[in-house]
């Protein structure tokens, strides 16, 4: 008798612990309590329009089962469109693998979880719900990329019908540019480089091995085996040995000079000329020498630059572009992009290797100095401050920007003044 009841009490525990489990999991599958059948078709009840949606040839999968409480909730939210979750969440609430932490380069859209920028939450008739299909959806943000690709007589093929042949669409772990993986062996996915017609192309030196983004556009261009649109001329003239080593050589790619004395063979006019100024540019007289601004091969910019003017002064003058950027009055030609307005690249004879040797002139090509008339500058004129200098434009402003107005040094011009006119400082 004892065992017997021993067995029924345990019996009816076990049942009332799978009405209890039953009852959490109906719960948690149905949170709201919905009647058997009325999820999804009972949001169409009053979403007629929607009908259409779900016509489409790629159905989301929350919604395809009726499952739309698993995005929204039914009677009130914090969020748009009754959105049960910040936007930026909601989708990683199931898509974890697309977290981009950590990654060498990550899709800007994803960071900002910002999804629905590519997907339609929904359905599509494009895979993976994509708003749009191949190219056209990256030309949607990246419209400058799109513009410039559908003006090249040179085409990229997979830039035209896919960026995700070469991009990964959300995060890439280890290279940049969100490319699937780097070149060469991106390239070589698709270019043979065993093929007899590849070697001759390439004047039979190993670009297997190398960057082929140093001489080609990836994403085409003007110019004759999608070489970027500005060109190095041996390289048109495929005299790449004027430069390198021979192909058959241990070292292909090294150069038969090293530094400005290899450019000086066919830019001595320029070599010369630079080292008769007073003032030097570092890089021209470092290892790399002209490398660290020019591409040797083939370019986009204008001078063979390796990129846009105020990127390439950047990598070393970061803090001056900083400052700019920080700055309450904006010096137009760093806004520009035009360094060059102001300074040489290469050397000059004025101390900040500016154009001219003379600030004032300088300054004066873009600034009516006569603003400034009735106050005394030029190499005459001794600085108050400093008898070693004279008073020029930089003795007030300083061209790269401070956080005052008119690029000046203090908070007012009184107190700007009154550095020299000390007889009026109160």
């Amino acid at each position: 008798m004892t065992i017997f009841k021993h067995t029924l009490v345990t019996l009816c525990l076990f049942s009332l612990l799978s009405v209890v489990f039953a009852f959490q999991a109906t719960a948690a599958d149905n949170p709201y309590n919905l009647a058997p059948g009325a999820r999804g078709k009972l949001c169409l009840d009053c979403h007629e329009g929607f009908k259409g949606t779900m016509e489409k040839k790629f159905i989301h999968t929350p919604l395809a089962e009726g499952q739309c409480t698993g995005c929204h909730n039914p009677h009130a939210a914090d969020h748009g469109k009754l959105l049960a979750a910040d936007p930026t969440q909601i989708c990683a609430s199931c898509h974890e693998d697309m977290s981009a932490a950590n990654v060498r380069s990550a899709h800007q859209v994803v960071s900002d979880g910002d999804c629905v920028t590519c997907h339609d939450p929904h359905s599509s008739d494009n895979r993976m719900n994509l708003v749009a299909s191949g190219s056209e959806l990256c030309f949607g943000c990246h419209e400058e990329l799109g513009q410039q690709v559908a003006s090249n007589k040179f085409a990229h093929s997979p830039v035209k019908q896919d960026c995700m042949t070469c991009h990964a669409p959300h995060f890439s772990a280890e290279n940049p540019a969100l490319l699937r993986s780097q070149a060469p062996e991106l390239c070589l996915d698709c270019h043979d480089s065993s093929k007899k017609t590849f070697k001759s192309q390439h004047v039979g030196y190993p670009v297997e091995t190398a960057n082929c983004s140093s001489c080609h556009n990836p994403h085409g261009s003007n110019t004759t085996a999608m070489l970027y649109d500005n060109v190095h001329q041996p390289l048109t003239s495929r005299m790449c040995k004027q430069c390198h080593e021979d192909p058959s050589s241990a070292t292909p790619f090294a150069t038969v000079k090293p530094s400005f004395e290899l450019c000086q063979g066919c830019h001595y006019e320029m070599v010369n000329d630079t080292f008769n100024k007073d003032r030097m540019h570092w890089p021209v007289v470092d290892e790399k020498g002209c490398l660290n601004c020019h591409s040797p091969h083939a370019s986009s910019e204008a001078m063979l630059m390796k990129a846009p003017q105020k990127e390439v002064c950047s990598s070393c003058h970061s803090d001056t572009i900083a400052r700019q950027a920080r700055a309450l009055t904006k010096h137009q030609p760093i806004d520009d992009g035009e360094c060059s307005s102001c300074h040489s690249p290469h050397s000059s004879d004025n101390p900040f290797i500016l154009t001219e040797k003379s600030n004032i002139n300088l300054c004066g090509q873009c600034h009516d100095w006569q603003t400034h008339s009735t106050h005394p500058i030029g190499d005459d004129v001794i600085d108050p401050r400093n008898p070693n200098l004279s008073l020029d434009c930089l003795s007030c402003h300083r061209t790269h920007g401070t956080e005052y107005k008119h690029f000046i040094y203090t908070e007012t011009i009184n107190d700007l003044c009154v550095q020299c006119h000390q007889q009026y400082r109160r």
